[in-house]
């Protein structure tokens, strides 16, 4: 297996952490013990616990850990549509960071069953 930082589905949800974090700087101050700090800390759990399940030392483990990534990229998504809903973000933004999230779920999806299908 590779070193996790090789990973695509690694490198796209580090890029997603970079999108997110620049959507909600812009929120309001009154959101920043709340919604900005759930939403930040749904998306940094996503490259977090891609690398972690990587580094245990069995197939099973590392499947878990892709799950729990991918609960928080779900996790990620329901708050970005609640932070459209309140009007912190725009329609576009919104669809660009679906767009992202998307390819997030794509790779990992696909990188669960390789682990899966691995036996």
């Amino acid at each position: 297996m590779k070193n996790y930082t090789d990973l695509d589905v690694w490198k796209i949800a580090r890029k997603l952490v970079k999108t997110v974090y620049s959507l909600t700087s812009q929120f309001p101050n009154t959101e920043i013990y709340s919604l900005t700090n759930q939403i930040n800390r749904s998306v940094i759990s996503i490259p977090s616990n891609i690398a972690e399940g990587i580094g245990r030392q069995s197939d099973k483990e590392t499947i878990q850990f892709l799950y729990i990534s991918k609960g928080s990229l779900f996790e990620l998504e329901t708050q970005l549509f609640l932070a459209h809903d309140l009007e912190y973000i725009s329609e576009k933004q919104l669809s660009e960071v679906l767009e992202e999230i998307t390819s997030v779920k794509r790779l990992l999806n696909g990188f669960i069953n390789y682990f899966k299908n691995k036996k």
